[in-house]
């Protein structure tokens, strides 16, 4: 199976079924829209698709000049936006396809000589003069779950730390998150996230689980963790509301789709609730 994911300035493309219709990336062996002599097509086989179970699966890349408008039944769409209609499996695809574009655009000269870069194999370039070898970069982020029963939150029951970032665009509360930097663990990184986006102290730092992040290209690692001590200090640079939250009074939360999601939910149905 040939899927297509034809991306634009941040939007990629979708087919949609009838007017109030699933979407879905466009499937079949001509592309969905025509493309011209300049448009590069890179073909990823299934054996670099490690993380989609369709063993048959070719995922076609295509850098469109424009965005497609007024045709029938196609329908381009902001790549975040798509996380909240597409299937897991085709919002990884289109991700690993927004990643690829991302990095070929931002890798067309070599870092060590400046001569250009060519394609070696579907995700390696090699130098064209000096043959420095070069693979799509990941940014590692962590995200984490911090959970306990806080006397000062004003309730006996177990609460959940939430947190409304300034870049969320929508109204809803997330976890405390951040990038890896240089030099740290994983379970470092967490603990300097938590104290320095909320002044906390943490313990019992667990993984979770994983969820690739292409904004443009990172991959975001979950974490749980148990409140040990500290006030709620706001960094004010980054969030703009956060506090604790009972089981019975959370606010607007992330897609089911998210792994922030993932781990609220995890956290809602634990043998702690009540229900």
């Amino acid at each position: 199976m040939t899927v297509w994911s034809c991306l634009c300035a941040g939007d990629i493309l979708l087919k949609r079924e009838g007017a109030d219709g699933a979407f879905s990336l466009p499937v079949g062996d001509e592309p969905p829209v025509a493309l011209q002599p300049w448009n590069v097509v890179t073909t990823i086989t299934s054996d670099s698709i490690d993380h989609c179970p369709l063993s048959t699966v070719s995922l076609k890349v295509v850098r469109l000049d424009k965005p497609v408008v007024g045709v029938e039944g196609l329908e381009m769409m902001n790549l975040r936006a798509s996380f909240d209609v597409l299937d897991t499996e085709s919002y990884n695809l289109a991700g690993k396809a927004a990643e690829l574009i991302y990095w070929d655009q931002n890798s067309k000269y070599c870092g060590c000589c400046g001569a250009p870069m060519k394609f070696e194999t579907e995700i390696s370039k090699r130098c064209t003069n000096c043959g420095k070898e070069l693979w799509p970069q990941l940014a590692t982020a962590v995200i984490v779950r911090v959970t306990g029963r806080i006397p000062s939150s004003g309730t006996a029951d177990e609460v959940v730390l939430l947190v409304h970032a300034k870049n969320f665009r929508r109204p809803y509360y997330g976890l405390v998150a951040g990038f890896v930097e240089t030099g740290e663990t994983l379970e470092e990184a967490v603990r300097r996230e938590v104290r320095e986006e909320t002044g906390i102290e943490i313990s019992n730092i667990h993984y979770f689980g994983s969820q690739p992040w292409p904004y443009p290209c990172g991959l975001m690692i979950g974490f749980t963790a148990d409140y040990v001590s500290g006030e709620i200090h706001l960094q004010k640079s980054e969030l703009s509301q956060g506090g604790w939250f009972t089981r019975a009074n959370l606010p607007a939360i992330p897609g089911k789709s998210s792994i922030a999601r993932r781990l609220i939910d995890d956290w809602l149905l634990s043998p702690d609730n009540p229900k």
